[in-house]
């Protein structure tokens, strides 16, 4: 694998761990969240909610702790020459946007041609669900997965289509629930073959 994807996946996970606050620091601050909606944590109601909405974000936010490019070094090499596309449809994910932290709740289609060596299917959606789970724009999430599979697998193209809604439009602000918005970022072959790409975008859409 990229031993410079490894190294920086390493660094931000450092990084991150040294600057974590406490689990007491949390529940404090979501404390004062509530106190500035209006409301009083110390009723009955809201006494846990500090301590539920830590845990919460734990599961929301766990694609900071784990490292993609990981999950995808073993792979297998016995495919009997097979040089096609291997394609992973609709895979269902759940993030958070970075500038409101309001739910983004989408697909991804992730496909690429290998180059000698495949990778399990769990693992492609696995990717997805790392990057899932960190505070994301869906433009910069689509290109760490694609980027991340080119890096890593070293195959002869890569696809990755998303298309999501984005509950800080449909929620609040402009109020267009019907709207999703889709985004794609092609590499190698997908990029330079208008066959492969419209291939793969006849599997996507």
């Amino acid at each position: 694998m990229n031993p410079i994807v490894h190294a920086l996946d390493r660094a931000r996970a450092a990084q991150t761990e040294s600057d974590k606050p406490t689990r007491a620091e949390v529940e404090a601050a979501v404390r004062t969240i509530i106190r500035w909606t209006g409301d009083d944590p110390e009723r009955d109601g809201l006494l846990e909610t500090p301590a539920r909405v830590t845990r919460s974000f734990e599961e929301f936010f766990a694609g900071y702790d784990q490292r993609p490019a990981e999950i995808l070094e073993k792979t297998f090499e016995e495919i009997e020459g097979y040089d096609e596309m291997i394609a992973l449809r609709g895979i269902r994910f759940e993030s958070h946007c970075e500038h409101h932290m309001a739910p983004i709740i989408g697909q991804a289609w992730v496909a690429y041609i290998p180059n000698g060596r495949v990778v399990g299917i769990s693992k492609l959606a696995r990717v997805v669900d790392i990057y899932a789970r960190r505070l994301q724009i869906q433009e910069k999430m689509t290109a760490q997965i694609a980027n991340t599979i080119n890096d890593v697998l070293k195959p002869q193209g890569v696809g990755v289509i998303i298309k999501a809604s984005h509950h800080c439009m449909t929620t609040r602000g402009v109020h267009k629930p019907d709207t999703d918005l889709v985004t794609s970022r092609m590499l190698g072959c997908f990029r330079d073959n208008a066959l492969t790409r419209q291939e793969f975008l006849g599997i996507a859409v």
